[in-house]
């Protein structure tokens, strides 16, 4: 369990997060929806203990961070780690050692190879490999989807779906709807650091046709295409 009580972020007087009330069960995955700047990615951090924040962040197992795989948009590598070195490290920070790590190498990675080196999508899939070979009780993934190969996307579908039946707690953001939709239980939506609303599965068809009509409106007609 994680729940989040009265969540508030401020850079200076700029209020990015606002009294933010969430709760997170054992076998479910939960989605963060919301345009660019709402706040996604900072929540993130927060429960991360990347950041700070008022408010109360509670969970079964404590402290939250040793027990929680994160996974950023932008997943940073040391400039002269290899791929290899790079899973090890993570495990080793958790005490997981003796790993054959070539033999999990689920999406064929180049391993031997600078990470630094590698395509965005490949950064991505080689900072979700480490993240699972760490045996971690909670996972937020934000944007997993983003920038990665149509079958590797299929994989992390799936990895998802399996980490449910193995009674994880999964938060995942995504602008690719369907990927929510295949893979949640629940989804918030976030506005300009602020909670809209939560969905439970039979609504989300629901609320995507609201997204839509919230997002493009009249926009497509103002372009008078020819």
């Amino acid at each position: 369990m994680i729940k989040i009580k009265g969540l508030s972020k401020s850079y200076n007087n700029n209020e990015v997060l606002k009294e933010i009330n969430m709760e997170f069960s054992r076998g479910k995955a939960y989605g963060i929806v919301g345009e660019n700047g709402a706040g996604k990615t900072t929540l993130f951090k927060c429960i991360a203990g990347l950041e700070s924040c008022t408010g109360e962040i509670l969970s079964e197992l404590q402290p939250l961070k040793n027990h929680l795989g994160l996974l950023l948009t932008d997943p940073f590598f040391f400039t002269k780690i290899t791929g290899k070195e790079y899973i090890r490290l993570l495990c080793n920070a958790r005490g997981k050692k003796n790993i054959n790590i070539d033999q999990k190498n689920i999406f064929d990675l180049p391993l031997n190879q600078y990470a630094s080196t590698y395509s965005t999508g490949m950064k991505k899939k080689l900072a979700i490999t480490a993240i699972l070979l760490q045996e971690n009780e909670y996972f937020i993934l934000d944007e997993p989807f983003n920038g990665v190969d149509i079958q590797s996307n299929m994989i992390l579908t799936e990895i998802i779906l399996k980490l449910k039946e193995l009674d994880k707690i999964i938060i995942v953001s995504s602008h690719i709807f369907s990927t929510l939709s295949d893979t949640c239980d629940e989804i918030h939506l976030l506005r300009n650091g602020e909670q809209i609303k939560s969905v439970q599965k039979v609504d989300f068809k629901t609320l995507e046709q609201e997204m839509k009509e919230i997002t493009i409106g009249n926009r497509i007609e103002k372009l008078e295409l020819k």
